[in-house]
């Protein structure tokens, strides 16, 4: 009687066998201009990753949006990702934050995004979510969970995730961690408002990997670049598998993109080194 179950749970342990596993080195791409996008092709970007702000441009008409869509819409590779979120001119904390603007910012480029077929947006804007001298943190905390609980059901309409880039002290006072961001993911605890890991910007504010292992599930998306000189991955020979590793470990399953100043030559070696890297873990 018993024989029927045990054939049962060897036929679903060899179907679970038989499932391919999440390649990582299949989901690396590269922030670019519309007009780069086709280098990125051409060095075997899987994606590419543009500016909401100037790509999106969600303070102009649907008329001068529409000549960027076509762009988008003839792309050689899938534009999934966007970072470059708001302007400075857009204050998201202190006393001159504009809760209004901001949240019709968002909603006309959460649903531009749509039309591209953005898939996560990076929400870094280190100038406008800059906390003014004097201003209490806490004050500038609750303003900025406020915005993302308004801009996380607008996400969800449109099937987007934002996630929160946190950037190294030079860049802005607020939010300098992946530690932080994942704090204020939680605070807003909206499936649809996420987190991201920059390598470099880790690097540069000393933070290790296991800010990684923390994040977990709330880690969507990565960029990568170099330390020294926020180069391509290859140029300087920097080591990222203790990242690689952390993503590893947590079943990372997103994308991650090349964010520095690169010229066409470096391209296609650090999409390899990238690659090699990953590859090594196995």
């Amino acid at each position: 009687m018993k024989t029927p179950y045990i054939v049962l749970a060897l036929a679903a342990i060899a179907l679970c066998s038989c499932k391919e596993s999440y390649d990582l080195t299949e989901h690396l791409g590269c922030c670019a201009s519309i007009d780069e996008v086709q280098t990125v092709a051409d060095a075997g970007g899987a994606y590419a990753e543009i500016s909401i702000g100037g790509f999106l441009i969600p303070e102009e008409p649907d008329d001068v949006f529409a000549e960027n869509l076509a762009k988008a819409k003839a792309s050689p590779i899938p534009i999934i990702s966007g970072n470059g979120y708001y302007p400075g001119s857009i204050k998201l904390t202190g006393p001159d934050a504009d809760l209004d603007r901001a949240v019709k910012y968002a909603r006309t480029a959460i649903e531009r995004a749509e039309q591209v077929g953005l898939k996560y947006m990076v929400l870094g804007s280190g100038g406008a979510r800059e906390i003014p001298e004097g201003f209490p943190y806490e004050e500038a905390e609750a303003q900025f969970v406020q915005l993302l609980s308004e801009m996380g059901p607008i996400a969800a309409e449109h099937g987007i995730v934002i996630v929160i880039e946190p950037l190294r002290p030079q860049e802005t006072n607020f939010i300098n961690s992946v530690r932080e961001g994942t704090a204020i993911c939680r605070k807003v605890n909206h499936p649809n408002v996420c987190v991201l890991a920059d390598f470099y910007h880790m690097a540069q504010a000393g933070e290790d990997a296991g800010a990684i292992v923390e994040a977990g599930s709330l880690l969507r998306h990565c960029h990568i670049a170099e330390c020294e000189e926020r180069t391509a991955p290859g140029v300087k020979g920097d080591d990222f598998t203790p990242y690689f590793q952390a993503l590893q470990q947590i079943g990372y399953e997103g994308n991650i993109s090349i964010e520095c100043g690169w010229s066409d030559e470096q391209l296609a070696p650090a999409f390899a080194e990238m690659k090699r890297q990953i590859k090594s873990l196995k």
